[in-house]
């Protein structure tokens, strides 16, 4: 059987992030994606300039046809917009037992522009959170769940503590807004034992979508039944190519190559 994901998430109309990245990471790593879309957003690479959410009866309804016909190996949030969004997403999840859920907190786009109303953030982490098998906030994110500054590795550990405390099994708290040469995410599942990730940076600023992608090709790769740590570290690997080989598409912060890894095979298709 073809391996299954569910993308719980906002339209990126740029292509760049939310679902639209979700898809193109999805079939890259060879997973048969699926939708529930929250909210639309009127965006490019260099803003948000319109979001519509979506009634949040719709939005439950479309997990709910969609397991009950083809069924979900695995999921991820993203968008979630609003508080009665993320009690809808909460109860399908619940309702329809859906299995290896990955949770982006999505605050904010590349650009700045809020994405979830600052209301529902204790809505996410009540009602989502505990239903997460990992999350995956980068360092502002992780700053506004815990409530303080991350300077450092041991500000990270302190935060990824606090941060598994909200219900998730495991957090991956992403490195790349902190100071410093590496690009650092730091794996945490509980105990005294903290896991990092390092990474020269890749110094470009088309890294529009890199939450969204790494979290779908973690979500990915779950569906394909890959250990968590694993899909983690190869989510990882994903992104950073795709980062290194960019299309440097728009004015603002461009997206990633999602399709890096197959186009050997698109022109191998061409030739033949």
């Amino acid at each position: 059987m073809v391996p299954k994901a569910l993308t719980i998430a906002g339209s990126d109309s740029g292509g760049g992030a939310g679902i639209q990245a979700d898809l193109k990471t999805f079939t890259a790593l060879g997973v048969y994606g699926m939708t529930a879309i929250t909210s639309i957003t009127v965006q490019n690479t260099e803003g948000v300039f319109g979001i519509f959410d979506l009634p949040p009866e719709l939005v439950y309804n479309q997990i709910r046809v969609v397991v009950e016909d083809i069924g979900v190996d695995s999921a991820k949030t993203g968008m979630l917009s609003n508080t009665e969004i993320v009690i809808a997403v909460a109860k399908a999840v619940k309702d329809f037992k859906i299995p290896r859920l990955v949770v982006d907190p999505v605050f904010k786009a590349k650009s700045g522009d809020p994405l979830l109303r600052e209301e529902s953030i204790d809505a996410l982490v009540r009602e989502i959170f505990p239903l997460a098998l990992l999350v995956t906030p980068n360092i502002p994110e992780a700053e506004v769940l815990c409530g303080e500054k991350i300077r450092n590795m041991r500000d990270m550990e302190l935060c990824a503590k606090k941060i598994l405390e909200m219900g998730p099994r495991a957090v991956v708290i992403k490195g790349g807004h902190m100071e410093s040469q590496k690009a650092i995410d730091l794996y945490y599942e509980g105990g005294a034992e903290f896991h990092y990730f390092v990474d020269d940076r890749v110094n470009t600023k088309n890294t529009h979508g890199t939450g969204c992608t790494f979290s779908s090709a973690v979500c990915a790769l779950l569906a394909r039944r890959v250990s968590l740590k694993k899909a983690v570290r190869k989510a990882k690997d994903f992104v950073r190519t795709a980062i290194e080989r960019n299309p440097n598409l728009g004015r603002g912060h461009g997206p990633l190559n999602h399709m890096w890894n197959i186009e050997p095979c698109v022109e191998e298709f061409l030739r033949s």
